[in-house]
């Protein structure tokens, strides 16, 4: 009898603008260090707090207009980061649908 491969457990995050669950290849985490600094972190691997936003462009002008983040860590966020966050999401989702086509 052939053993049957193990079905693996996708790790889910919830998007801290629409409250959903996504599977965590499909979010960007951005993280924020004792120092207080913000920022993308696309490989999810730096040290401070994480929040998860879904690679939807809408949910990142949504977070901008309600400045999201700002109330997540609790401190005043320059504009320019969400700037930045709604460029990378939506460059993440224009590589992910070229893929996803090819």
């Amino acid at each position: 009898m052939a053993k049957q491969a193990k079905q693996r457990k996708i790790p889910m995050r919830k998007c801290i603008v629409s409250g959903e669950m996504f599977p965590k290849k499909e979010l960007v985490r951005i993280v924020k260090t004792k120092e207080d600094e913000i920022f993308i972190d696309p490989t999810g691997r730096h040290n401070g707090r994480g929040a998860y936003i879904a690679l939807v462009p809408e949910l990142a002008e949504r977070a901008k207009s309600e400045k999201t983040f700002n109330k997540v860590f609790s401190m005043a966020i320059d504009d320019s980061f969400y700037d930045e966050l709604v460029k990378y999401v939506t460059h993440q989702k224009a590589r992910q649908e070229l893929f996803e086509n090819n």
